[in-house]
């Protein structure tokens, strides 16, 4: 999962190390909870839309998308119970699929 974290969130992503906290990385899980800046997030707030719409409808089918390309075996979630700006950064986890979490 340490080439996942690095593949997705740095390289596709372009994200800082200094922007994703990771709360797990096991060989099969990783957690991560990222402050980026976030066009989604500026747009939504700036728009009045609850970002636990746009990011399902912008964001998520993106991130889904990316990662079944690196492997299809690879499945991605969005926690909604922690997500800005309701909390102070985004929490996803991205596993193996077969995988309880």
């Amino acid at each position: 999962m340490n080439d996942v974290y690095k593949l997705f969130y740095l390289n596709f992503l372009r994200l800082h190390e200094n922007d994703v906290e990771i709360v797990r990385l096991e060989d099969d899980v990783l957690v991560t909870r990222c402050k980026n800046p976030c066009p989604i997030l500026r747009l939504s707030l700036s728009l009045n839309v609850d970002t636990k719409t746009s990011c399902k409808i912008v964001s998520e089918p993106v991130c889904k998308y990316v990662l079944r390309k690196l492997n299809p075996n690879l499945v991605f979630k969005r926690n909604y119970e922690h997500i800005r700006p309701y909390s102070e950064s985004c929490e996803e986890t991205i596993y193996w699929k077969g995988r309880v979490c």
